[in-house]
């Protein structure tokens, strides 16, 4: 369970980003602030797992919010303004979202915060990572898959199907944008058309890769990244 805060000091956005969290499984609100200074307070006796950031607030700005805080959890900034941003993921933040956001770019940077750790001093490492599970949108919800379930994926027209330990999903997705999603460290393009689970590859042999029963073509293009696997 991922417990949130949303600190704007617009009512409609809090209205956006809630609506987009309650697509989401294992979401859960912890208060809604309209200013720095009430999310301050509210942090002194509670602990939550992410922060929704404005920037532009009323009293005490977004980011010299960031700043005092000892133990800042994950934060995803939401703002209408896209010149603060290298200053944000100077503050070690999850993602930045330039307002209006939509529900793609939204999950987007969800995925990236359940992937996050915090290093010991309570502060987040993009070079702390760990992917664990992923939103994939299929017939019409949003499952959270666990990554090493995903043997592969399979571009298929305008759709992909993700194959997992158990049956098969069906999302309609560029192969690339799931690229963009997954962990180099976990997974590799081997073919235009597929991606693989590194820890699920069995054999490889001439042009083809053995997972389970499922024969996969290396294309003349992925050779290098399938060398470069065998040498590590």
């Amino acid at each position: 369970m991922t417990t949130y805060l949303i600190i704007d000091d617009e009512h409609i956005a809090h209205t956006i980003i809630k609506g987009y969290c309650d697509l989401l499984p294992n979401m859960t609100l912890a208060k809604h602030c309209y200013d720095a200074l009430e999310a301050l307070d509210y942090l002194r006796s509670h602990q939550v797992d992410l922060i929704f950031l404005d920037l532009n607030m009323p009293k005490l700005k977004g980011f010299e919010f960031l700043r005092i805080l000892p133990q800042p959890p994950k934060v995803i900034v939401t703002t209408a303004y896209k010149e603060h941003a290298l200053e944000g993921f100077e503050l070690n933040i999850i993602d930045y979202l330039l307002k209006p956001f939509s529900f793609e770019r939204f999950l987007k940077a969800i995925n990236k915060a359940i992937d996050f750790k915090s290093d010991p001093n309570g502060l987040i490492s993009p070079h702390i990572k760990e992917q664990q599970h992923i939103f994939l949108y299929s017939d019409k919800k949003h499952r959270q898959v666990k990554v090493d379930d995903i043997l592969f994926i399979k571009a298929d027209g305008n759709y992909c199907q993700v194959m997992l330990s158990e049956g098969h999903i069906l999302i309609r997705q560029k192969l690339s944008d799931i690229l963009e999603s997954l962990s180099s460290q976990k997974f590799i393009q081997v073919h235009k058309s597929f991606i693989l689970a590194k820890k699920h590859i069995h054999s490889i042999e001439g042009n083809r890769v053995t997972i389970k029963n499922h024969q996969i073509p290396i294309g003349k293009l992925y050779k290098a990244n399938v060398l470069n696997f065998l040498k590590h």
